[in-house]
């Protein structure tokens, strides 16, 4: 198919990586004084601002309205309170009872309004788990320099791609938008990181990932599948060793440094390298992915089987090199 790029298209991203650059180069002087202290279980060893989130968000929201079909209002006003009451939760640090009973409300408010018309209670209560977990996990990989806004800007990449292929040019746009200003984010975040997304930026991320996903499902610009193996390499690592920690009874709700790329930096490949060694790991499902959705039924479904494979082969390898490690130490 032949694709002819509108102006919206070009225009608004453009202006989200603008608004995003700016906002984010003023934000690392400081001039919102909320700093993210290293403790024991982080991976950064100075203060750095967490306001970074600010800064993307308002580069997506300001760039959607130059578009003539932006998402739906229900997305606007998720994104900003949700924005807001993590901004809050970065500054004051609230209980986590009240964070996530605000992520379960809204997943489960915006999950009955976009499919009230599917009258199918069970598909709803799946798409309010699914996007509770979404952006919990989102917060839960936002722990290396790079990490978080290399995910956004090729995940939001991806979707903007398999909707301009579908012929949603709009919804395309708004993900682009995204991407751009993830794009504007990580120039000051990627090693060594002037400035992180904070809980501020990263909750709200999490939700654009399921929510946009989502949508482009509902909208028929996707299988269900499709978001799943986009931001795979996200979903595996924090699923998985979620499980591991309830297996052992432990606290899953408190910070720890057993994440896969956790253990990457601390294996020695630092950073740097764990991110690009992500950004290829992204580039890979996410392409994947969207050359699955042009092909036949058993095609996806192998496409599907063989990430499985993949993901625990590495996490397999990784578990076995860290056994080693520990037990010669």
């Amino acid at each position: 198919m032949t694709i002819s790029p509108s102006l919206p298209l070009l225009a608004a991203p453009a202006f989200a990586f603008l608004v995003t650059l700016v906002l984010i180069w003023w934000l690392v002087k400081g001039s919102i004084p909320v700093l993210d202290y290293p403790n024991a279980r982080s991976l950064h060893t100075t203060a750095v601002p967490r306001t970074g989130g600010i800064g993307l968000l308002a580069g997506v929201l300001v760039s959607w309205a130059l578009l003539p079909l932006s998402p739906p209002l229900t997305v606007w006003l998720a994104v900003i309170v949700l924005a807001s009451v993590s901004f809050v939760d970065d500054i004051f640090d609230l209980p986590v009872s009240v964070r996530l009973l605000m992520h379960v409300a809204f997943a489960a408010w915006f999950s009955a309004a976009l499919l009230a018309e599917a009258n199918d209670w069970l598909v709803t209560a799946f798409a309010a788990l699914a996007i509770t977990w979404m952006l919990n996990l989102y917060n839960f990989m936002d722990g290396s320099d790079g990490l978080a806004g290399g995910m956004a800007l090729i995940g939001f990449g991806c979707y903007g791609v398999a909707a301009l292929l579908a012929g949603d040019e709009a919804f395309a746009a708004a993900n682009f938008c995204i991407a751009a200003s993830a794009a504007a984010f990580l120039l000051f975040n990627f090693h060594p990181a002037r400035i992180f997304l904070g809980d501020s930026g990263s909750i709200p991320l999490g939700f654009l990932a399921a929510a946009m996903g989502i949508i482009g499902w509902v909208s028929e610009d996707w299988p269900a599948w499709l978001p799943l193996l986009v931001f795979s390499p996200f979903i595996a690592d924090a699923s998985v060793t979620l499980l591991k920690r309830v297996c052992r009874g432990e606290k899953v709700w408190q910070a720890h440094r057993e994440h896969y790329y956790q253990r990457m930096v601390q294996h020695g490949l630092g950073h740097r390298n764990t991110a690009l060694l992500a950004y290829i790991l992204m580039l890979a499902s996410g392409s994947s992915a969207m050359w699955a959705t042009r092909q036949d039924p058993p095609i996806q479904f192998g496409v599907v089987i063989i990430w499985c494979a993949v993901y625990l082969t590495l996490m397999g390898a990784s578990d076995h090199y860290w056994e080693r490690r520990s037990g010669g130490s």
